[in-house]
């Protein structure tokens, strides 16, 4: 099909972009390039954008989004980005509204106006399990309302990484809209079932002699003396995909959720490629310029590239079947997926989604 354009907000070190292109390979598996180009790509932070541009040849610009104008934003198909949620309002008015807190909430609404002005094709944002409880959960379906106003038929699902050969078992929403209902209708339930891929796969055994990563004495007895009665020293069980992984990786304390392996009889953190592996980043993808505490933070906030792929994947395949280029029931076409007509369920990305709808 022809080239689909797309443009990437609030994009950090690249994760979501490079699954959304595709064309690289983790744990001996291919994600093949596909026929998505990004032609604008922006975030505020200077060293996730370093690390981004040392990673693909189109360039991300260091920017405020909040600074874009449309109007300056090249032609594109597709909106991508993950907004932040921790600072939405609800006004007491009646109806009550959505506003904002602080000026990240402003973020969002950048969004929804860049929506409203370009028209793309379509949508993807992507942002924590929180954000559906957010505001005594009232914030989520006025965020789905502003979405269907700015012109787009939204569905949403709650995944799970680990379904998709992440070996990470993170949990993100994922809201998605299309301009055409015909592209909704077209954007049918895929049943998808990776090889499991676990946190043993992607752990070094070199760094287990790399005494910078384990925890001193003092932090382990401190740990020990609360373990009984607090959920922690998360040590992690290499047969399993890990828990989520978070943007203070370089901060992990025992006392903590963080997840952490052990070596023996002691503790360890993971290190910065570790880290990557468990977010499903490819062992070509370069971090080193930018010091470790700036890795381990954008590693962290990234999304993994390999469940971006699958997202990205059948966006795509939905564009070209309602463009009359793809028989989406054809085994021959695609013959890592079926395509089963679930009643009720038509539209479900992925039966394991943990939840989902459509507003």
């Amino acid at each position: 099909m022809a080239r689909l354009k797309v443009a990437s907000l609030f994009c950090g070190c690249g994760g979501m972009d490079l699954g959304i292109i595709g064309g690289f390979t983790f744990l001996n598996t291919d994600y093949p390039r596909s026929a998505f180009d990004i032609v604008y790509a922006v975030d505020n932070d200077e060293y996730c954008t370093k690390i981004y541009n040392a990673n693909f040849d189109h360039k991300c610009m260091v920017k405020d989004v909040r600074e874009i104008k449309p109007q300056e934003i090249p032609d594109f198909d597709v909106l991508v980005g993950g907004f932040p949620c921790q600072s939405f309002s609800i006004s007491a008015q009646n109806p009550p509204r959505l506003g904002y807190k602080d000026e990240r909430g402003m973020l969002f609404f950048e969004m929804v106006k860049i929506l409203k002005e370009k028209k793309p094709r379509a949508f993807i944002a992507e942002n924590v399990k929180g954000l559906l409880s957010a505001n005594n959960k009232q914030a989520f379906p006025m965020i789905l309302k502003e979405f269907t106003e700015a012109g787009y038929n939204v569905q949403y699902y709650l995944v799970n990484a680990s379904k998709f050969g992440v070996p990470q078992k993170r949990e993100r929403v994922i809201i998605i809209g299309f301009r055409d209902e015909i592209d909704k209708d077209n954007f049918i339930f895929s049943h998808f079932i990776p090889t499991a891929s676990v946190l043993g796969d992607v752990i070094d055994e070199h760094e287990n002699a790399n005494e910078d990563l384990f925890f001193s004495d003092r932090a382990v007895a401190g740990m020990m003396a609360v373990r009984d009665k607090m959920n922690k020293g998360r040590a992690q069980d290499l047969s399993q995909p890990c828990n989520t992984i978070s943007a203070h990786l370089a901060k992990v304390s025992l006392n903590s959720t963080d997840p952490v392996l052990m070596v023996g009889e002691r503790y360890r953190r993971f290190s910065c490629r570790e880290a990557a592996r468990i977010q499903s980043f490819p062992d070509s993808f370069n971090l080193d310029i930018v010091s470790s505490i700036r890795q381990y933070k954008a590693i962290g906030n990234a999304v993994p590239p390999v469940m971006m792929w699958h997202i990205a994947n059948a966006v795509q395949r939905a564009f070209e079947v309602s463009d009359g280029e793809y028989d989406a029931y054809s085994k021959k076409a695609a013959p890592e997926y079926s395509f089963p007509r679930y009643e009720g369920l038509q539209g479900c990305l992925f039966e394991q989604a943990a939840q989902y709808g459509s507003y």
